[in-house]
């Protein structure tokens, strides 16, 4: 069965959507996290942050649509590690539902796919299934990758994309 997959460019009118399903992935992600919700029973969302997605260059929010339906967002940033002139692929968030059918893969293979500059890609030491995730993201890449340190954090896992193809 071929599914339509789409990725949407949001505008900034659309900070609550992506503020909303960010909710879930930070749920997702509280265990290695160690965030709480607020008192109002959400987890935080620093505002003016989510705000550079349509403010800065090179950076973007974009919605993942399978036919037609929401099914995860991607987050996209000029790298702010000192010295690295990269791409990042920030935050990559499917739903449940649309899990384990290769549309994780395919949405970061098409964001790696843009070469105009290296990428970095990033996840925490913890999260077992992220690092099977990228691992096979690596494998299917058609251009360089390697493990790197950065010294900004030490939970992480680094991964530098080169922009060179094969």
């Amino acid at each position: 069965m071929t599914v339509t997959l789409e990725l949407l460019a949001t505008e900034a009118d659309q900070a609550p959507l992506i503020r909303n399903l960010y909710q879930f992935y930070a749920y997702e992600t509280s265990d290695w996290e160690h965030e709480d919700v607020d008192a109002d029973g959400r987890f935080y969302v620093h505002d003016e942050y989510l705000a550079r997605y349509w403010e800065e260059p090179d950076w973007s929010a974009q919605l993942v649509m399978v036919e037609g339906a929401i099914a995860g967002f991607l987050l996209i940033e000029r790298s702010e590690v000192p010295g690295l002139d990269a791409l990042e692929l920030a935050d990559l968030f499917i739903l449940k539902k649309y899990r384990r059918q290769g549309i994780g893969l395919a949405v970061a293979l098409h964001a790696l796919s843009d070469t105009r500059l290296p990428w970095l890609v990033r996840f925490h030491q913890q999260d077992e299934v992220a690092q099977a995730f990228w691992q096979a993201v690596v494998e299917e890449l058609p251009r360089p990758s390697r493990e790197i340190e950065l010294p900004d954090d030490p939970t992480l896992v680094n991964f530098l994309v080169t922009s060179a193809l094969h």
